[in-house]
Parts: structure tokens; sequence; C-alpha cells
């Protein structure tokens, strides 16, 4: 399997964890100064998934895929190989965000799975580590304050 992953254990239980990543999904998901824009999520095994990133200088880019899965919870998997209307697309990855409870703490794993060699190491040269290192980091840190608060 042609697989890339990050790892962060959050200082916060499970529960909120799971909170804080599918519903404020946007604030978190895409490094910083990028912005995100959720256009349609259905939580679900094969509901449509439309996320959009906008960069600070306009850039765009549009990520339209299917929910793979969708465990309450515990994880959720998305496709780009999927667009919705069951359309074929071209396929760059399965991305697949889960979390565990270790005691009162919580670990997320992010994994992208790539059909090729050639497309796990296109997404490395894109700056993989650095980017989805980052996105795990604003989760862990966004999770870490809002758990303090409550």
């Amino acid at each position: 399997m042609h697989e890339l992953a990050v790892t962060r254990t959050i200082n916060a239980p499970i529960a909120h964890v799971w909170q804080i990543m599918t519903e404020r999904l946007a604030e978190w998901w895409c490094p910083k100064p990028w912005t995100t824009e959720i256009v349609r999520l259905d939580r679900r095994a094969g509901g449509v998934s439309n996320i959009v990133m906008h960069g600070p200088n306009g850039e765009e880019h549009q990520t339209p895929g299917l929910i793979l899965a969708w465990s309450e919870g515990h994880h959720f998997a998305f496709t780009d190989a999927i667009a919705p209307g069951l359309i074929p697309a071209e396929a760059f990855m399965i991305g697949i965000w889960a979390i565990e409870a270790e005691g009162d703490r919580t670990r997320y794993t992010a994994v992208a799975r790539h059909w090729t060699e050639e497309a796990m190491q296109q997404h490395l040269e894109m700056g993989f580590h650095d980017g989805w290192s980052t996105v795990a980091e604003q989760l862990q840190s966004l999770c870490e304050q809002t758990a303090a608060e409550a």
C-alpha cells in the first residue's frame, strides 16, 4: 500500500475531539492562512462531500468526492476517485481520519492511501508531511483549547 500518515496525541477526551473534528471541520481542515468552505458533507457512507480550500492569494482547490466510511465517534474516510453523482474521477487518494481513546486523551491519525507509488511521491513533493502535520496541530490546538474552556 502506498500510504502516508500523521498522528498526534490530543489532551482531550475522544468525544470532544470527535465533536471538534466533525462539527468544526472548517476551522482545522487546511493549513492557515488557507480557509475551508464546506459546500456539502453528507455524514454517512456513500454520502457526497464537496470541500473547497481557498488560498490567501485567491487560489481555490475544489475537492469533490464520496464518503467511503463514517463511523460516528471513530473515523471517516473520503475519496476523490468518485465525484458527486457517482461520476468516476481521476483518483489521487483515499483519506482516512481516525481517533482512538488513550485514557483521558485521544490518538488522532490521518492517513492518505494512494493508488500508485507515483501518486504517493507527488503527495510527498506537494508537502504532505508539512501540510498534514500543520492541520493535525491546528486540530490539536483547537481541541485542547476548547476542552480547557469546558
